[in-house]
């Protein structure tokens, strides 16, 4: 792991070109040799390290697989029955490869936005399916937006945050508002959606039974 993550300490996260050039090399490398995930994914029980930063939803799974000092992030998604985004930006960029099913993905353009903006004024200006094999990197600046097929696993790569909150839109309420990193999240926020040691169990079976660990 250590060998894939470090190219990646010295890239320019804000120039998305390299960075999709220099992760799709890294995911590329992880799911050609699966052993480094695998391995961290039977070893989560005796990491508290990685483990407080798994998170369940009712409609999302993330498991943390690689937490650097950097700011790097190695993270599987695992997309529940029923997952939708509402259209938001993100706090850093990051990039995505789909391991197993798929994903409608809508891209309304780049922007810098705040809680002012007027949903009901977003167009999408790109839509595409991701499909297992898809690779791509998203600018923090861009917004977008996910429908998922049930059950889709996506391997993610994050870089370090360049901002401590971003925007949430949701175009059926016209509403508009701020999100924040865990850092500035409560104690009862933070445990409220960490991963216990029974749903990381439940994952991991789902995760051999479709023959991706």
């Amino acid at each position: 792991m250590e060998a894939i993550i470090e190219p990646l300490r010295s890239l320019d996260w804000e120039d998305i070109d390299a960075v999709e050039h220099a992760t799709r090399k890294a995911l590329t490398t992880l799911t050609d040799d699966m052993r480094p995930v695998r391995e961290t994914l039977l070893a989560l029980p005796e990491r508290p390290e990685l483990l407080k930063l798994c998170e369940h939803y009712d409609i999302l799974d993330k498991i943390v697989f690689h937490d650097d000092e950097s700011g790097i992030r190695l993270r599987l998604h695992v997309f529940l029955p029923g997952y939708f985004d509402r259209p938001h930006n993100h706090r850093w960029s990051y990039a995505s490869i789909i391991l197993r099913g798929q994903y409608r993905h809508y891209l309304f353009g780049d922007a810098e936005l705040d809680e002012s903006i007027d949903p009901a004024s977003l167009r999408a200006l790109l839509v595409r399916d991701e499909q297992a094999g898809s690779t791509y990197a998203l600018h923090h600046t861009m917004v977008h937006a996910v429908v998922a097929e049930p059950f889709t696993v996506s391997l993610v790569i994050r870089g370090p945050a360049v901002k401590d909150r971003f925007v949430v839109m949701d175009r059926k309420t016209n509403k508009s508002w701020w999100q924040y990193g865990a850092g500035q999240e409560s104690p009862s926020d933070a445990a409220r959606k960490r991963m216990n040691a029974g749903r990381l169990a439940e994952l991991r079976t789902s995760l051999r039974q479709w023959a991706l660990f």
